[in-house]
């Protein structure tokens, strides 16, 4: 049902193009890419960890007054149905000192690479942790956007009238982490469920400046925080007053986002920042037998980066940080976290090919996450890539993951 619906949303679109043709130019851009992407787990004796055939299309027209895109995607999976969907279907609109978008739209805020701070806007598909590209992990959410320029600054407005929470592995995947409870589980999702009305909608708010010095964004929200809490009741035998089993309730709860982000040159170097202020995220307990296994506590989310280019080699580096307030030892997560990220690029072959390393780093547990890659255009529109997923250590974000090793090989038509 569901792609049906989103097929006929298409269809829809394309014919109500000639509606517009007054506002629209007669060149109707269309393109997109074809992509085999096949993984190899290397710890696992070499099973696939994917093959998945990917169609992305993209259709797009600009007039002087009005535009729009629709970006539908077919992904085909070895071990899963056809999966159809649509990241982007949105009509710009625009005026003497504002535009419009409404519809189906990914929307980017920060200065982070790799990480979400500030950017809070779209949710996330977790489903294959953060391999794939950030363009598929960050969904489309329908809004209303405005955007209203003023000198070299822009104030845009963000309403959201429908929740979209974060897509989580499904069950049975690799990338589910383990859930380890002591006596017998069972979910209720009666309360995971936010109705679209005027009081459950999302705000945000975000004000921009380029000057020759700087470039900075002061950003906030209120909103549903996209990963749901589980609430746990814990039920005893009455005859022995011992613990028999728990219920588990994901509910997700509104939180207030307040932060900005900044980027300027240093030198040779390009010095980037982003922080943002959280009051109301639910944390979960150590022990899930503990009384509703949640707690209520404001955090900070912050981060500090550095680029330099040297010898034509693109180099990044980034701490990250998340702090709880009011901390207690029930909380599960560390009082502080801290993350680095490194990055080096460099291309040859006159831009045909490009090797690159980008890594996570988890300061509290010793893990990380190492992507090596290579990509090579060999022919017009042709291109291939080869890499690998290392994580390294036991526990932790990345840690949890040890067996998780890949190689891959992606190749790609662009048209």
């Amino acid at each position: 049902m569901y792609r049906k619906i989103i097929f006929s949303a298409i269809i829809t679109a394309i014919y109500l193009i000639p509606s517009y043709s007054q506002f629209l130019s007669d060149d109707l851009r269309i393109g997109g890419y074809a992509r085999n992407y096949t993984g190899v787990l290397t710890g696992r004796g070499n099973e696939l960890s994917i093959l998945q055939n990917t169609f992305n299309l993209n259709f797009s027209e600009r007039g002087d007054k009005i535009s729009f895109r629709v970006n539908p995607y077919l992904y085909h999976y070895f071990d899963n149905e056809l999966e159809l969907g649509l990241r982007e279907a949105y009509l710009d609109m625009y005026f003497n000192n504002f535009d419009l978008r409404i519809g189906q739209q990914q929307i980017i805020w920060g200065k982070a690479e790799g990480v979400f701070i500030t950017d809070v806007v779209s949710p996330k598909d977790l489903r294959e942790f953060l391999l794939p590209d950030f363009d598929e992990i960050r969904m489309g959410v329908t809004a209303l956007k405005l955007n209203y320029y003023f000198g070299m600054s822009t104030l845009e407005a963000v309403w959201t009238p429908v929740f979209t929470p974060t897509r989580m592995p499904e069950p049975g995947s690799i990338w589910r982490p383990e859930m380890d409870f002591p006596v017998p589980v069972e979910f209720d999702h009666s309360l995971s469920e936010i109705d679209p009305s005027l009081e459950n909608s999302d705000v945000f708010l975000r004000y921009s400046t380029m000057t020759p010095g700087i470039d900075f964004e002061l950003a906030g929200g209120y909103f549903w925080y996209d990963d749901p809490a589980l609430h746990i009741e814990r039920k005893f035998d009455l005859e022995t007053m011992q613990l028999s089993g728990l219920t588990v309730r994901p509910q997700y709860h509104r939180v207030s986002m307040a932060g900005g982000s900044f980027s300027m040159p240093a030198g040779p170097f390009l010095l980037r920042g982003e922080g943002a202020y959280y009051s109301g995220r639910y944390f979960q307990t150590a022990d899930p037998a503990v009384a509703d296994a949640v707690v209520r506590r404001d955090n900070l989310h912050y981060m500090t980066g550095l680029d330099y280019t040297l010898a034509g080699i693109t180099m990044s580096a980034q701490f990250i940080q998340e702090y709880i307030l009011d901390y207690n030892l029930e909380i599960r997560n560390d009082e502080f976290e801290s993350t680095m990220t490194f990055l080096a690029r460099k291309d040859y072959l006159r831009e045909k090919l490009w090797v690159e390393i980008f890594s996570y780093i988890g300061l509290n547990h010793g893990d990380a996450l190492v992507r090596p890659k290579v990509t090579y255009a060999f022919a017009d529109g042709f291109e291939i890539l080869g890499g690998a997923n290392i994580f390294i250590g036991d526990t932790g974000r990345f840690g949890q993951y040890n067996d998780n090793d890949m190689l891959y090989v992606k190749l790609k038509y662009n048209f």
